[in-house]
Order: structure tokens, then C-alpha cells, then sequence
């Protein structure tokens, strides 16, 4: 139906902007979700009218627009209890200094929205982070308590934030996702509830995390299709062959073995037919975003094939009734 089909750009963060453009664009992209850190600096952009027109400058030159910015990571260190992994997500001089990281990463997304207005945007995706996510399997036991104490620390941590996204009039749209507060049907049902229904959260849709945990990814968008504030489109396979578990085995993405993997559009196991239909019932007509997440095929190869899916699959919805001219009249 023409929704314009994008490019989430953290998964080519080791090409600069003008070269990723280039390549987008041959690959038959209409835009970039551009990535923090990597192809906008949120901070600089919100500073300065000139750098966030030279970033729309360079994508206007290759026929290309971005609908949404992504912040994924600069969330992730907002809201996640330290651990080391944390450190590659901040800058290295914060490295090993959990206070000091998550006090810079407020401060920038504070800056976001700011930006996401100066780069014509007003919707941002990311990530929440998770001071509970090391208790998702209650044992030693996880008490209520400790569950409750976790989601209200997420709300005081992003209301401030969020304070900040409503006065320019910018949305965030979180990724239900492991590792996050909310990861699954009823943890964003109920992170909904503690943020008092505030519109200011809704949804990046992204099936492919839903699929391997046995959420039915069809179901969930039904019910949730009012908060759907963007669309990632990502495939995974689940291949339990009775040796590798669910959890993946702390084997790597794309080894072979591993009980599910991400694959490229098309490759994998949600039913996309099922999902344009979804968006189509519920009035979605934002962009199709491809994160691109595949390690067992070339990223080009996949990269191009992806954005010919979307376009195969996104079909319009119809505008009569198959059987309304069946009468006599």
C-alpha cells in the first residue's frame, strides 16, 4: 500500500552517514530510523539547527527522509542495573562507573526530543533498560516486592524524560524486548498501568521477539494496535531439535545449534501476511522498518531482499466488501 519502507541503521554503524545512504538507497529504501551515536548526536543535533538540516541535507541528496530516530542503547544505560556489558554502550572514559553512566545517559535523552523536532521527526524507538531483569526466572525466589520496587524505579527514571518528549511533542515508542522492563504480554500490560496510561508510551511493534518466547506476535498487535507508534520488521526461527534449549545455550546469534536465531525477512517464522493485516484493521500507516539482524547471510544480499519483501507483502486494505455486489441492484 506504499508505506514508506526504512532502514534501522545500528547494524551498519561501521559505515558513515553518506556512505550508508548511498548503499540504502540501492538497496531500495525510502528513509533511515537513524541510530544514536552512530548517525546523529542527539545532543548536537538538539544544539544545532545547521548540523541536524546538513544530516537531512545528505539523506535529501540520495531520495532519502527518516520518519523515527532510534535510541536503543542510550535507554538501555537509563534504566538497567549496571553490569559490565553496560560500559560498551557509554562513553569510555565512564567505563566501569555505573552513577556517572546513567547521569549521562539521561542527560542525553533529555536532549532527544529536542533533536528528533530540529530533524522534522516525532517519533523516537528505544529501549527502557530493566532493574529486574536478572530476576525473570524466580529463583532464588523473587518476591512481589522486588518486582514492584523494579517497575517503579523505570517510572521515576523515565517520567522526568517523558516530561521532556510531551513539551516538543514527541512520542516514544519502546521495544518490548528481553532484557527490558517490559518483555513480553503482561509486563507491558502492566508497564502500561504503572505509567498511568500516559500516550506519551506506545510501541515499536517488533515480532521477532515476541515469536521465540511462544507470545503469538498476531494476538498481541490486535490487542495493543492503539499504542502501535512504529514498526520493526524482523524475522526468527525457532529449530528446538532436542538438544538446544529456548534460552539459547549461551551459544552466539547465527550458530547453527542455538534453539532460535533472528533471520532475514522472510526466512523465519511470523507470519508477516497476518501482520500487514493487523496494521491494515488498525489504521497503522507509519513506515516498515527493517532491522536488519542475520548472521548467517550477507548483509547486502539480505539487506536488499528484505526491503523487496516488505514491499511484496504490504498489500492495502480493501476498500469494499468481496461480496458487496452480489445483489440484484
Amino acid at each position: 500500500m506504499g508505506r514508506p519502507v526504512t532502514l534501522m541503521t545500528a547494524q551498519w554503524g561501521d559505515l558513515n552517514l553518506e556512505e550508508l545512504c548511498k548503499l540504502a538507497k540501492e538497496m531500495g529504501y525510502d528513509g533511515l530510523e537513524l541510530f544514536e551515536g552512530a548517525h546523529f548526536d542527539a545532543k548536537k543535533a538538539a544544539a544545532d539547527k545547521a548540523y541536524a538540516d546538513g544530516i537531512i541535507a545528505t539523506m535529501d541528496k540520495h531520495g532519502l527522509k527518516t520518519w523515527a530516530l532510534a535510541t536503543h542503547v542510550l535507554g538501555q544505560c537509563v534504566g538497567d542495573n549496571y553490569e559490565p556489558r553496560i560500559d560498551g554502550f557509554a562513553p569510555s572514559a565512564l567505563a566501569g562507573k555505573p552513577e556517572e553512566i546513567r547521569a549521562w545517559a539521561i542527560d542525553t535523552m533529555m536532549a532527544v526530543p529536542a533533536a528528533a523536532k530540529n530533524l522534522g521527526v516525532d517519533v523516537v524507538t528505544g529501549f527502557l533498560g530493566s532493574p529486574i531483569w536478572a530476576y525473570w526466572y524466580s529463583f532464588p525466589a523473587t518476591s512481589d516486592e522486588m518486582v514492584d520496587a523494579g517497575f517503579k524505579r523505570v517510572v521515576d527514571l523515565w517520567t522526568p524524560i517523558f516530561d521532556e518528549f510531551d513539551k516538543h511533542g514527541v512520542r516514544f515508542a519502546f521495544e518490548v524486548h528481553p532484557a527490558e522492563i517490559a518483555f513480553d504480554y503482561y509486563t507491558w500490560e502492566r508497564l502500561l498501568k504503572e505509567f498511568g496510561g500516559r500516550k506519551t508510551l506506545g510501541l515499536n511493534y517488533d515480532p521477532s521477539h515476541l515469536i521465540w518466547q511462544g507470545v503469538n506476535p498476531t494476538i498481541f498487535l490486535r490487542d495493543f494496535i492503539d499504542r502501535v507508534y512504529h514498526v520493526h520488521m524482523k524475522d526468527a526461527a525457532v529449530r528446538l531439535d532436542g538438544k538446544a534449549g529456548i534460552l539459547g545455550s549461551f551459544l552466539t546469534f547465527g550458530d547453527n545449534r542455538r534453539g532460535w536465531n533472528f533471520r532475514s525477512l522472510g526466512h523465519g517464522d511470523v507470519d508477516f501476511e497476518d501482520v500487514i493485516r493487523e496494521l491494515n484493521a488498525g489504521g497503522y500507516r507509519g513506515p516498515l522498518s527493517v532491522e536488519w539482524e542475520d548472521s548467517g547471510m550477507d548483509r547486502v544480499y539480505g539487506g536488499a531482499e528484505a526491503a523487496e519483501f516488505v514491499r511484496s507483502i504490504d498489500f492495502a486494505p480493501s476498500d469494499i466488501a468481496f461480496d458487496a455486489t452480489m445483489g440484484n441492484e
